[in-house]
């Protein structure tokens, strides 16, 4: 397997002064490279002469995601040797460990990784669970809730028709689009795939509302959601179903969101400040009434997921109400609607796993003010979910408060998980932007709240 660019579907405006891409910066490649395929030399052109600044890697070993890391073009090609020689330390280990499950004899004391690749003397283990997924796994709706999107949702649709997985249902939720584009969308891609294609027009706007409608539609007992501005990876719904059938218990199952393409500096700067992820990485973790010593359930960083690569059993969350319709996106607090839903998942002593291994990759918000307002907005959901927690559970006050001091570090440790990852190029006017949506939120979640 070579490596696989995800790049070059939005060419980026050439010239561009703005501060989202300015000619002294230049896009990413973003890349699969499979270590136990003969790794690919990298080159810092495409094949119409654009140069790239660098490459954004996702690692896999026998396709298994097992992390990720950053290569700049110091020169115009970057040796296969010199990509392995790059594999972060704790990657590393992880791929060795992942060869020695398929088989590969490789010594304890192995420090270096080959570009030949690696032929295993069996089935990988992870491949074959995905064989049993592919199986006998139980059918799942994947849901899509859109508003005037037509291209990024026909672009998702088109990935989701493309799954491996072969019980899965589709379903389109359109919140309140202002043209017919989105329902031809949803038309166009269900006569062109393999799946059942429902459409369903929600005319409340906000995604809180979108998403419960699709509980009231869906059939199957599990549901997953992905944005229209995402495309799913072609095994993520394996990965998905996977995650409940290795926790049986588990309320909600949470993929990691990758970034789709950096075409412009707004984007690469979101995935600087730690993207969807900000450090939760590809490790999977069980989050439970027995983890609140190691993860606290009111302290959601890094996150337990996000609301583009989430999965939950439709029971379980009905069953706590759905989401809350003050917040998401769509409403006066911007977010955090999915935050809030997984938290109440734990605090009524329910299980959510991250798994790794479903991967979708999300497109940024490609120019300098839209990304500007997302920080804004991330920062206004944030302090607005805070405040729906105390709106209905007025009696873990002094639980926050406790947790006040920590949270007040984190949001300015130049070593926290939320600050760690940027460099001195970051804007500090969006870290700005995103302190004053905190002090927004609690407003704008009342006024929200006060106005249903």
């Amino acid at each position: 397997m070579t490596a696989r660019a995800h790049c070059g579907e939005h060419p980026a405006a050439v010239g561009s002064q703005d501060k989202s891409s300015g000619p002294s910066w230049r896009p990413w490649m973003v890349l699969d490279i499979d270590i136990a395929c003969p790794v690919p030399m990298l080159n810092a052109h495409d094949e119409t002469g654009r140069r790239y600044g660098g490459a954004w890697v996702l690692l896999r070993v026998f396709e298994e995601p097992v992390g990720s890391m950053r290569l700049r073009f110091g020169v115009d090609e970057i040796e296969p040797v010199a990509v392995v020689e790059s594999v972060p330390d704790d990657v590393a280990l992880l791929i060795r460990d992942r060869l020695r499950a398929a088989g590969v004899p490789v010594p304890d004391d192995a420090t270096g990784l080959l570009t030949s690749g690696y032929q295993p003397t069996g089935t990988p283990p992870y491949l074959l669970r995905r064989q049993t997924i592919l199986e006998a796994g139980p059918t799942v709706t994947a849901v899509v809730c859109t508003r005037d999107q037509p291209e990024g949702l026909a672009r998702c649709l088109q990935s989701l028709q493309a799954q491996s997985y072969p019980r899965t249902h589709l379903l389109v939720v359109d919140n309140a689009s202002s043209t017919d584009a989105s329902r031809l969308a949803a038309a166009a891609a269900g006569s062109a795939g393999p799946f059942p294609t429902r459409y369903v027009f929600e005319p409340r706007r906000g995604l809180s509302n979108a998403r419960n409608r699709s509980l009231r539609e869906v059939t199957t007992e599990l549901v997953a959601w992905i944005d229209d501005d995402e495309v799913a990876d072609p095994h993520w719904l394996c990965g998905i179903v996977d995650g409940f059938l290795q926790e049986p218990e588990a309320a909600a199952v949470c993929g990691v969101m990758l970034p789709g393409e950096l075409e412009t500096l707004a984007q690469y700067w979101f995935e600087e400040y730690g993207g969807h992820s900000k450090g939760r990485g590809f490790t999977p973790a069980v989050f439970s009434p027995g983890t609140r010593d190691q993860h606290n359930p009111l302290f959601p960083l890094p996150p337990f997921g996000t609301g583009g690569n989430m999965a939950m059993r439709a029971s379980k969350i009905a069953k706590l109400g759905g989401f809350d319709r003050a917040l998401g996106a769509g409403t006066r607090t911007f977010g955090a609607e999915d935050t809030r839903a997984l938290t109440e998942i734990l605090l009524t002593g329910g299980v959510v796993r991250y798994e790794p291994t479903a991967v979708t990759r999300h497109f940024h918000r490609r120019d300098y003010q839209g990304f500007r307002s997302q920080l804004y907005g991330y920062g206004s959901g944030l302090s607005a979910f805070y405040t729906s927690l105390l709106w209905d559970r007025p009696l873990l006050l002094p639980s926050l408060l406790r947790l006040l001091p920590r949270a007040l570090k984190e949001l300015r440790d130049p070593d926290g998980l939320r600050l760690r990852s940027i460099t001195d190029s970051f804007p500090g006017e969006v870290l700005r932007e995103h302190r004053r949506g905190m002090m927004r939120g609690p407003f704008e979640y009342a006024r929200a709240r006060l106005s249903q």
